[in-house]
């Protein structure tokens, strides 16, 4: 395991160095916190405990996740059950081949008062929340797809050349069915690179599902509860931006993304079988999240292994092989697995 970079030789990315004491003080803070909502939400959702953590991870860098997974592995649970450990204001889109963009983002109706005047109002519709779960966000229309891109980049929406602001904090969760393609509209590049983080859902061990059957078919089901609150969040999220940075794990973080572009990469799987690599934009999200999992973990600072850690749900979706790595068989899990090795 490589440890962290000592507190006394981290910087912020930024420059200038950060007063341990403070870091130390606020850590101590909301790591109680996270600790209880972590727990809450394993009472409720069995044996997903990575896909949790990955999930808050995002959430405290202030990002979006795309969850995918067959049904039935509670991906809309989770989000119904982050809302209310968290204590934000959850909406629920089902995403559909009719669904409009006006369904998502309100639109203006003309209305007529007492006097006989007539003037436009701007009705909000449900992306106007904390959290908003969209799910099977495959099943609509690119034009549909394409009104989540604004708002999940700049946390503001455009009606009749109108701009409204979003609440914040404002966070996009949303659910694929990796099974079912028929009917469906796959994710432009441009809006997957929205997503903070990919999360792939898996099946629960036997365990698991054992304590699953017994606390969800009896005559008592456990509810979530409110741990948190938006503010808690958003002091958290200020926070994560704030903890100190070893050079090592930048010098990481660079060398993982930049060797994931096949026109400049050492590794000769990448250059074979990788169609197109991460943008800058997979360094930036792999940074806050490498500094929310320590956040997470109630430590003073980022360190490699989180980098290793969080390589795979970072970049599996900023990237694309090509069909010669389809036709040999070549995953995505290998690729960013090689490039892990570079760092490991």
């Amino acid at each position: 395991m490589t440890p962290p970079s000592p507190i006394s030789a981290t910087r912020h990315p930024a420059g200038g160095d950060v007063p341990a004491s403070k870091v130390v003080e606020e850590l101590e803070r909301f790591n109680m916190r996270l600790a209880e909502a972590r727990e809450r939400i394993g009472r409720i959702i069995f044996g997903q405990q990575e896909v949790i953590d990955e999930t808050l991870i995002t959430l405290l860098a202030g990002g979006h996740v795309l969850l995918i997974g067959v049904p039935g592995l509670a991906k809309t649970r989770l989000v119904q059950t982050l809302g209310t450990v968290l204590g934000l204001d959850d909406k629920r889109v089902q995403f559909t081949p009719d669904l409009m963009p006006a369904d998502i983002l309100g639109s203006e109706v003309l209305e007529e008062s007492e006097t006989g005047a007539r003037a436009f109002r701007f009705i909000r519709g449900p992306v106007f929340c904390q959290l908003l779960m969209a799910d099977e966000i495959n099943r609509a229309s690119p034009r549909t797809q394409s009104a989540l891109l604004q708002a999940m980049q700049e946390r503001r929406v455009s009606v009749a050349g109108h701009y409204h602001d979003l609440p914040s904090p404002f966070h996009v969760l949303a659910t694929q069915n990796p099974l079912e393609q028929e009917g469906t509209y796959p994710l432009p590049e441009a809006q997957l690179d929205r997503f903070l983080m990919q999360v792939d859902v898996g099946y629960p061990d036997i365990e698991a599902e054992r304590q699953m059957l017994l606390a969800t078919t009896g005559a008592h089901e456990e509810q979530p509860a409110r741990v948190m609150g938006p503010e808690d969040l958003l002091a958290a999220q200020q926070m994560v931006r704030r903890i100190p940075v070893g050079e090592s794990v930048v010098s990481a973080i660079l060398t993982v993304v930049r060797n994931g572009r096949p026109e400049a990469s050492d590794i000769d799987l990448v250059r074979r079988h990788v169609a197109w690599g991460p943008g800058p934009r997979a360094s930036q999200a792999l940074m806050l999240a490498t500094r929310a999992r320590a956040v997470l973990d109630g430590r003073l600072a980022p360190s490699v292994d989180d980098v290793l850690a969080l390589a795979q749900p970072v970049l599996r979706h900023r990237m694309a092989l090509s069909f010669a790595a389809r036709a040999e068989g070549v995953s995505m899990r290998d690729v960013i697995e090689a490039l892990c090795r570079t760092i490991a």
